[in-house]
């Protein structure tokens, strides 16, 4: 803990240094603007500290915090952000992770947390600099974007300009648009595919994303053979696929099965299925190692891919994957939990359990058993700990008992590795 805590701290500080400015230059830019900067290095030396003590560590650490911050006459208002930061050091991180951030619902219980753009600021610095500071394993690319996402959407909120989601799919779109001009398409290619797309297609992806498969799709809208679509990932880390075929049974199990097969990690889905029965599928994937040769990668996994979802091959029994050193030693107690959401629509199911090799693809297999439909995941790994959540519909849901069975069933092939 001492020594993530210097970690944590380290990190603030370069946020404030000329040199280091490239790294992160949105931290870098609001670190500069933040009036005393060093009460985040204060929130920082207390917000771990009080972790193997017994009880939430933020509970604690924020009471340590408050009392240290009296002991040195701190104003209140600065000892309010401090303690604020070590209570809520977990929550910015939590819900871009876990949570669906196209849901106003869900940026506007985040911004009423923070309640002033003052504390937003410090909290994603202080969430930066903690993710950062955790682990190599645990920081990449993606989770970085999350974390601004959310960032800017609260913040907006916060000066009151509201998240205007409605204005931003219509933005979305032009910006589309736009971007197929360059392709010397026409403004009318895009209708075919657009017609079989609801509002939760612009609002879960970006336009870069959207011009992307509409100039990929527009001429094979209702096709017969599956098509798979891979591209370096334009947040400067992965591969980022597209998968767009006949709904067929299995098919988060089967892809789940191949991206294990070449070794690639899951860093998150957006899964869709449009109103003539088509899946059109998005994934991040990480490679292994510190220089995956993701290049090389594309041709491979677009032409092996869709033949497998072509030929739609058998399912294999998951993989015994090898369980890290630290696991054997340290094992993570598996938990299942799946609940309706707020709006009564669909399910949360939240899985934590020690990472490994097959994980994804064992969870996928029993999801498929029970003709669980999935709509998004959103896949943490933190460590040698995964965090996933995934939003899930299907008529056995309703049934408490079978919901039971489900749960049991995730839990022994959690347990299986």
């Amino acid at each position: 803990m001492d020594q993530h805590i210097l970690n944590v701290i380290r990190n603030l500080r370069r946020f404030t240094m000329v040199e280091f400015a490239h790294e992160y230059p949105q931290c870098s830019r609001l670190m500069a603007g933040f009036e005393r900067h060093w009460l985040l290095y204060v929130a920082a030396l207390f917000h771990d500290i009080a972790k193997g003590r017994g009880g939430d560590h933020s509970a604690l650490g924020m009471r340590d915090a408050r009392s240290f911050c009296r002991a040195h006459g701190l104003t209140r208002e600065d000892t309010d952000l401090v303690v604020f930061l070590v209570e809520h050091h977990l929550t910015m991180s939590s819900v871009a992770q876990k949570q669906d951030l196209s849901d106003p619902d869900v940026i506007q219980a985040f911004a009423n947390v923070a309640k002033t753009e003052r504390r937003l600021t410090a909290l994603y610095l202080l969430t930066v600099a903690d993710v950062r500071g955790t682990s190599p394993k645990v920081w990449n690319a993606w989770k970085g974007k999350l974390l601004e996402d959310l960032f800017l959407l609260a913040r907006r909120l916060l000066r009151g300009d509201g998240i205007g989601f409605e204005q931003d799919i219509q933005a979305k779109q032009d910006e589309a648009l736009r971007l197929l001009r360059l392709y010397a398409l026409s403004d009318e290619v895009k209708d075919k595919l657009w017609n079989q797309l609801d509002v939760a297609y612009f609002l879960r992806h970006d336009a870069q994303d959207i011009a992307w498969q509409t100039r990929t799709l527009h001429y094979r809208v209702d096709t017969d053979r599956p098509v798979v679509k891979a591209r370096l990932s334009p947040i400067g880390e992965g591969l980022q696929v597209m998968i767009y075929t006949r709904d067929q049974h299995d098919l988060f199990a089967r892809i789940c099965g191949y991206f294990e097969q070449i070794n690639f990690s899951i860093a998150d889905a957006r899964i869709h299925t449009t109103r003539h029965g088509y899946a059109l599928d998005t994934f991040l994937l990480l490679g292994p190692g510190n220089n995956p040769h993701y290049r090389d990668m594309i041709n491979l996994i677009e032409t092996n891919l869709a033949d497998r979802l072509l030929h739609q091959t058998p399912l294999s029994a998951p993989s015994r994957g090898r369980v890290s050193r630290q696991l054997r030693h340290f094992p993570i107690t598996p938990e299942v939990n799946i609940r309706p959401d707020e709006k009564g629509a669909s399910h949360a199911l939240s899985i934590i359990a020690g990472d490994r090799p097959g994980l994804l693809y064992a969870i996928a297999l029993v999801l498929g058993k029970y003709k669980i439909n999935l709509i998004t995941a959103k896949i943490v790994t933190l460590g040698e700990r995964a965090e996933d959540v995934f939003l899930i519909s299907g008529a056995a849901l309703g049934n408490p008992r079978t919901v039971l069975n489900l749960e049991e069933e995730l839990l022994d092939a959690l347990q299986s590795g």
